[in-house]
């Protein structure tokens, strides 16, 4: 049965650099997530199996109950007929016809002995049912267990996950205020990015918020690109394959990355809380190149994301619409 997730990923973060930290708690968490989901499905199949134990017991009872009624009737039957008062020797003496007395005895000594194997077998079905019922409320209590203690896990990640999180945007604000990126923190990924579609969405796990042209208090005219509302550390992709034109921190959009893509299009990617990618390395697409933050003027955790004909603000197209013409739908 599996239990809590374990590996590398479940040992001590301590020592590691902050973006590393944020990313390797949301990969602990979807881990632990996926396993938590997988044993509360076996958990919801263990008790249907107990249910359905439950059901074929008690159709076994009703039977045994039936048979217990036929044995009462055959019993007052053997009653009625005198069998219990006149020893079978005495009716054999009394009766009219010694023969046909022997062929009904006969006759209901079969039929009793039909009934006693009968219910003999029937009880051997209820305490095999009985014992498979156990079984099933066995494991399924443990399954019980098991969730209990993936749910601890879960709170511990979202713990740890909450101080990373806070730790790594305030380290995104100091470069933005300092105008100076810290560099590229280099994350291991999971998978390989560069077998994958040609265009792929920015992040995963996102739910659109402000769109393109949109207009507002928030933005001087309109508003330049598409926002996804995703929590701080979201690992952030390069929706496809390209060059980094720039990494700059500072300004309204904070810690920014553009990156070139062939054809002459530009894709920007802000307000993140971390970079890792520098300016000029080549990407493929779906490459984590920054991690999601709410550095410069933002209103709270999110990547905002453009499309541009040219490197520079002001030149940008709608981004679901372009990305839809690329195989890529939001």
């Amino acid at each position: 049965m599996p239990g809590p997730p374990s590996g590398p990923l479940a040992g001590s973060l301590s020592g590691l650099g902050t973006g590393v930290t944020v990313a390797r708690l949301y990969q602990e968490a979807a881990q632990a997530t996926e396993t938590y989901e997988r044993n509360r499905r076996a958990s919801v199949a263990q008790r249907a199996k107990a249910a359905r134990l439950d059901g074929l017991l008690d159709g076994q009872r009703r039977g045994l109950e039936a048979i217990h009624a036929d044995l009462g009737r055959v019993a007052r039957a053997e009653y009625r007929t005198g069998g219990a008062g006149l020893s079978y020797t005495a009716q054999l003496l009394l009766a009219d016809d010694p023969q046909e007395l022997m062929r009904g005895r006969q006759l209901a000594w079969q039929a009793e002995m039909g009934v006693t194997r009968l219910m003999e077998r029937a009880q051997r079905a209820e305490r095999a049912l009985a014992d498979g019922e156990r079984r099933a409320r066995s494991a399924w209590q443990t399954l019980d267990g098991a969730l209990v203690r993936l749910a601890a896990v879960k709170r511990g990640i979202a713990a740890k996950l909450a101080v990373a999180q806070q730790r790594l945007q305030s380290e995104a604000d100091r470069s933005v205020t300092a105008g100076k990126c810290a560099g590229a923190v280099r994350i291991g990924q999971p998978g390989r990015w560069d077998a994958g579609p040609s265009w792929v969405a920015p992040v995963e796990n996102y739910a659109l918020s402000a769109g393109f042209a949109r207009v507002g208090e928030h933005w001087a005219r309109r508003h330049t690109g598409q926002d996804f509302a995703v929590d701080i550390g979201t690992p952030v992709r390069s929706v496809g394959e390209g060059r980094v034109f720039s990494v700059s921190c500072g300004g309204a959009f904070g810690v920014e990355v553009v990156v070139g893509h062939p054809g002459g299009y530009y894709t920007q990617y802000a307000h993140l809380a971390g970079v890792t990618v520098d300016q000029g390395e080549r990407v493929g697409a779906g490459q984590w190149i920054g991690q999601a933050g709410t550095s410069g003027n933002s209103t709270g955790p999110h990547l905002h994301f453009e499309v541009r004909l040219t490197p520079l603000l002001g030149s940008g197209v709608d981004p679901v619409r372009w990305l839809g013409e690329h195989g890529v739908t939001l």
